[in-house]
């Protein structure tokens, strides 16, 4: 550009714009300008100075003492600003020494004037005498005076001076031709110039080029960044112009007011001129990287932010910057924006995590600081039409599914070391990137890692704080050796870093969408495409180049929660949430399939989907279902993978401590722990995790208020994450449950249990779930419980503080029948999870038995028989087969415990013997401490519901009464048999899963003794309670006495242990004694009955049990005939036809009345014989 004159430059950047013409666009005061200190003056310029000064005096003097009342108001000297020459005397001064030069003046003494001025003046000089007596310099003139404020400004805003070295500013021998705005050779000095000027001053600036040395003498001057000079320039052009606001005016300020604002009108013309024509001047050869760095340093430098100004953001350099090139050229202005995103986001993949401080090379220009980077983002989105832009990138969102682009398979390039590294850290590194797994192994475009990877907000959302980092995994290195306190610390300190970042990423997407309908388009399309992409990631092991990371999947829950934030705190905002968008593809974008591969199952069947989606807001419903779903997608697996590693950790502890090692040296066990407590940083985040507790009780809210066809088409995933949630708050995190209303959640799960909507949701391990919930968070808390879950979180404070399930009314209606319901549906949610399940809903009901609100429902328990029978089955069955399996490990324990106590035995046998043993006591202790809580949930509750006649009744039916005789009995055999009360067993050592791992220096702080809930003398008790309940039951005795268990020396023998033990007292002791006589009479009477069926004829017998049948009916599914009461505890446990398995109901079963009135006859026929042969 060396060729062209500064002028030419400045009309031809300018694009044709008139000098003359001033930006009036930013006339706003603001805050004055405290800085600028002057560089030193010689005694020649400081005396020069102080003689302008005593001649503007003297002026005013004359002025003031003028008999016409005539007044220049160009010699007021009370106003000093930052143009003054010289520094302001005191105000007693200058007007005694205004006094003494009018006294003087009006004798017409010239001489005693002057010598007024000398004695008044000496004073304040601190020079030799000698010098006083130079020859004193003439005074400024006005002209001179402005033109050395125009210079000034110069030097203070654009950093240069005209044909004169000054410190701190560039001289750039330039010529002006006063007259016009061009450039002329001929003119010696400058003698004056103006706001025309201006561009042509500016352009010679800007022309330097960059290996021009006189660059590194302009302090603040930006060096060879064109766009951090202009930047500068504009910023101290505002300050000069507020300063002079605040200031009296005077003539000749209108002058610089305009000078100000022309300088800022060409700096913000100049800079886009320069980022759409980069090669316009030499430092303007990579403007658009320098406006990214000028971006990201408004991070690190709020002081020299380019999108900021004292006025407001409209005011900023960034601002009016994007506001010019968009009026020149919006193909420009969007070509510039793609740019600077383009840097940024080159920097941006270069970043691993949010602790990554790197260095800037070529390819990350910007450094590798994803805050910075980040933040730098959010502020290009400062400009609504930058946002615009910024969204119409091609790489802001994934090409269109089914596309030659979408399928295309990138392949990340291997990385390299960085600069400087030693050869030992090279190594560490080449050995971390063969066990990444997604290295080599590349992806498809349309996929997690491609949205994650080739997306801007992938780049963003994916940055965290991954365990497998070797910065984060040294931070929880040799973690068992480390105190809880030391942990804390470092968690604490990641946690804030990690919250911090994601602040940053909440305000770029609100950036992004307030930013106009357009761009909330793009934004919407983006978190569909990272949604659809990522439909697998809630798997147990999702695959990794399939599927986003961890830490995109929580960034981008953390984004979508904070959207949801208004919904969540303003009820009117949550009652715009409509149910309909789930069945709108055109809306969900396919993230709410019904059909395909990838649908998401909802609550119930046959859903009607031709309902008109037409909201009253669009967004709010999009928000809240993408929010529900961004969770199921990161913190729910996230929880169950949490609570694996916490179990692993403990079970790995254990295992090291039966071998007889160090805990804390253990690797296996510092690994472990490494990866826990990395992963506490996130997940047990209190302003993530209680805002997810609060989107979830929102939630409730919203299923609770819609009619059953909504509900049963809302997505399963809703309900069932909630639970999870739950579960997990109340395992890990129970102190962040308190403060928070779960009154939504309790009421919807109240609602979904009870009978009306048990045929909406079918699903078994839902309904589980949901009375896991209650009792988890609901169920108050008891001194007998390990519960850390506050009491206030089960109790409702608008019904005074009481508990929600003895407060709600539905609760009373309902809750009672529907636990009673699910404790016989849990019997199809796997053999290990019923368990669980049931000692939960056993707790449950013995909570509502012993309240007095909810008395009237287990009266009406027994109206419903069908359900009932579901219920007392589970209870039989689970009876015989968990006692039986714990009676059966118990002695396996006692004897590897016997065994591992004699060191000399168990040293003796080799390493594979004493491992297979320790595998196989340790799967017998899990089992046995899984089964016998429920054991004795079962057996209480069967004591205390038994105490009610109706319900007592339905026990001693047909289909019921054989099985709780053989149960009961069977039960007793092991206590009151040959050594039932010699049963004996060691309580376990074992990691409490409540109990956090830390292991100290000095003491080991992670094990704890519990007992396997093995108490026999509780147990016999509560086995008794309910014999003495049925004894005066005549079916009862007889079926006791049918049972292949019974022995008159059993029933004798357990009524000595009664007494001698004090088990039973009062009326339930003798009750239970006189069972003993009436089983034995009823087995007396039994056998007589036997001998009458001894030749019945095969037809009368029961195929399946071999029993003679008393009410025969035909199945009409294969056409065979059983006895009545065998089928229907065949259907209790299975709904298919026993003999060809297809599905089968009891009323569809047909009395076979012929054949029951033969039977009738034959019986009558024997007995008849009997009596008459007797």
């Amino acid at each position: 550009m060396s060729g062209f004159f500064p002028s030419d430059i400045a009309r031809w950047a300018l694009g044709g714009r008139d000098p003359n013409e001033a930006d009036q666009t930013n006339n706003n005061n603001g805050v004055q300008d405290q800085s600028s200190s002057s560089a030193p003056l010689s005694e020649e310029e400081m005396r020069a100075r102080r003689m302008a000064r005593l001649a503007s005096l003297e002026n005013k003097s004359s002025i003031e003492s003028d008999p016409d009342g005539t007044k220049d108001n160009n010699m007021e000297v009370e106003r000093h600003d930052a143009m003054e020459v010289d520094a302001p005397c005191s105000d007693v001064a200058v007007n005694s020494t205004k006094k003494n030069i009018a006294a003087a003046k009006s004798t017409n003494d010239g001489v005693a004037a002057a010598n007024v001025v000398k004695n008044e003046t000496a004073p304040m000089s601190t020079e030799p005498a000698a010098k006083k007596q130079a020859t004193k310099k003439p005074a400024l003139t006005p002209s001179e005076k402005m033109f050395r404020k125009k210079s000034q400004l110069l030097r203070k805003v654009l950093l240069v001076s005209l044909n004169e070295d000054t410190p701190g500013a560039i001289n750039l021998n330039l010529t002006l031709d006063t007259t016009s705005t061009g450039a002329t050779a001929g003119q010696e000095k400058v003698s004056d110039w103006g706001v025309h000027q201006i561009a042509e001053i500016l352009a010679s600036r800007l022309s330097i080029e960059k290996d021009d040395s006189r660059l590194d003498m302009a302090r603040g001057g930006g060096g060879n960044d064109l766009i951090a000079y202009l930047c500068g320039c504009y910023k101290r052009s505002w300050e000069e112009w507020r300063e002079l606001q605040g200031k009296k005016r005077v003539e000749g300020d209108e002058e610089l007011l305009s000078i100000l604002v022309e300088m800022r009108g060409q700096v913000v013309s100049y800079a886009a001129s320069s980022l759409m024509i980069p090669d316009l001047f030499d430092l303007a050869s990579d403007s658009t990287l320098q406006l990214a760095k000028a971006l990201t340093t408004t991070t690190t430098d709020p002081a020299n932010s380019i999108t900021f100004d004292v006025n407001g953001k409209s005011s900023s350099f960034y601002y009016c910057l994007c506001e010019e090139l968009y009026s020149q050229d919006v193909d420009s202005f969007e070509r510039v924006i793609s740019d600077v995103v383009g840097h940024i986001a080159a920097s941006l993949a270069k970043c691993e995590t949010i602790l990554d401080e790197g260095y800037v090379s070529d390819e990350a220009p910007l450094g590798r600081n994803a805050l910075f980077l980040t933040s730098a983002l959010r502020e290009l989105c400062s400009h609504k039409k930058a946002t615009i832009a910024f969204t119409k990138m091609k790489k802001f969102c994934l090409p269109a599914p089914n596309t030659a682009e979408a399928s295309e398979r990138i392949t990340p390039p291997i990385p390299t070391p960085p600069p400087g590294a030693t050869a030992q850290q090279i190594q560490l590194f080449q050995m971390m990137q063969r066990m990444s797994n997604n290295s080599r192994t590349g992806y498809i475009h349309r996929s997690g890692p491609g949205i994650e990877k080739q997306t801007i907000l992938g780049m963003v959302l994916r940055q965290g704080l991954p365990e497998s980092n070797p910065s984060v995994s040294a931070s929880f290195s040799n973690a068992a050796t480390r105190t809880k306190k030391d942990v804390n610390q470092s968690v604490e300190r990641y946690r804030r870093a990690l919250e911090f970042y994601q602040n940053k990423c909440n305000e770029l997407v609100k950036q992004l969408v307030i930013a106009g309908e357009d761009a909330r388009k793009m934004v919407i399309r983006w978190f569909t495409d990272a949604l659809l992409v990522n439909v697998n990631a809630g798997g147990t092991r999702p695959d990794r180049t399939k599927v986003s990371s961890t830490e995109f999947l929580l960034n981008l829950s953390v984004v979508l929660l904070k959207l949801c934030e208004p919904i969540i705190n303003d009820h009117k905002k949550t009652l715009l949430v409509d149910p309909g968008f789930v069945n709108s593809p055109k809306d969900h974008g396919g993230v709410y399939d019904l059909a395909g591969n990838d649908h998401l199952p909802r609550l119930g069947e046959n859903i009607d989907t031709n309902k008109p989606y037409q909201p009253d807001n669009s967004f709010i419903p999009f928000c809240f279902f993408f929010c529900s779903r961004a969770l199921a997608l990161s913190i729910v697996p996230e929880a169950s993978a949490f609570e694996n590693i916490n179990y692993h950790a403990r079970r790995t502890a254990w295992t090291i401590q039966q071998q007889n090692g160090d805990v804390r040296s253990d690797p296996r066990l510092n690994q472990i722990l490494g990866i826990q407590y990395s992963r506490e940083i996130h997940m047990m985040s209190p302003g993530y995790v209680t805002e997810i507790f609060r989107f979830f009780n929102m939630a409730g809210g919203v299923l609770l208020r819609i009619d059953k066809d909504e509900l049963k088409a809302m997505p399963e995933h809703i309900v069932a994450d909630y639970c999870s949630v739950l579960d997990y708050g109340a395992e890990f995190t129970p102190t962040l449950l308190s403060g928070i209303d779960f009154g939504n959640i309790f009421r919807l799960t109240v609602k979904l249990l009870s009978k009306d909507y048990a045929n909406l949701v079918r699903n078994y391990n839902l309904r589980a779930k949901l009375g896991d919930v209650l009792h988890d968070i609901f169920l108050p808390s008891s001194g007998d419980d390990r519960s850390d879950v506050p009491r206030s979180v089960s109790c409702d404070p608008l019904a005074g503080g009481q508990p929600y399930l003895t407060s709600d009314k539905l609760a009373q209606e309902t809750l009672a029948p529907s636990l009673l319901l699910l404790y016989g549906e849990v019997e199809h949610t796997g053999f290990y999870e019923k368990n669980s399940h049931r000692t939960k809903i056993a707790k449950l009901l013995k909570f509502l038995w012993e309240s007095p609100e909810h008395k009237p429902a287990f009266r009406r328990i027994t109206e419903d028989k069908t359900s009932f029978q579901k219920f007392a089955n589970g209870i039989v069955n689970e009876m015989n087969d968990q006692f039986a399996s714990v009676m059966e490990r118990l002695p396996a324990i006692r004897t590897v415990q016997l065994q591992m106590a004699n060191h000399q035995e168990w040293a003796a046998l080799s390493e594979e013997d004493r491992e297979t043993i320790t595998s196989r006591h340790e799967e017998n202790e899990q089992q046995v401490k899984r089964v016998l809580p429920l054991c004795n949930s079962v057996m209480k509750m069967l004591g205390f519901l038994n105490t009610d006649k109706d319900i007592r009744d339905m026990f001693l039916l047909p289909e019921m009464c054989p099985r709780l005789a053989n149960m009961l009995l069977h039960v007793l055999t092991k206590f009151i048999g040959a050594r039932g009360m010699d049963l004996k067993v060691d309580n376990p050592v074992y990691l409490c899963a409540q109990t956090k791992l830390f292991i100290s220096n000095r003491f080991l702080m992670l094990v704890m003794s519990e007992s396997y809930n093995f108490r026999p003398k509780d147990m016999l008790q509560d086995v008794c309670v309910v014999f003495s309940s049925f004894a005066a039951a005549s079916e009862f005795q007889l079926e006791c006495a049918k049972s292949g268990y019974y022995t008159p020396e059993l029933m004798g023998k357990a009524v000595k242990t009664c007494r001698k033990l004090n088990l039973l007292i009062g009326e339930s002791m003798e009750l239970f004694a006189l069972l003993e006589t009436k089983v034995a009479e009823a087995a007396k009477l039994m056998a007589g009955e036997e001998d009458l069926y001894e030749d019945a004829p095969d037809e009368f017998m029961d195929p399946l049990l071999s029993e003679f049948m008393t009410d025969p009916v035909l199945l009409p599914t294969s056409g065979h005939i059983v006895d009545r009461k065998t089928i229907t505890q065949h259907l209790l446990n299975d709904s298919m036809d026993p003999f060809n398995r297809k599905e089968l109901k009891l009323e569809d079963v047909v009395p076979a009345v012929e054949l029951k009135e033969r039977i009738d006859a034959w019986l009558k026929e024997k007995r008849d014989a009997r009596m008459q042969s007797s």
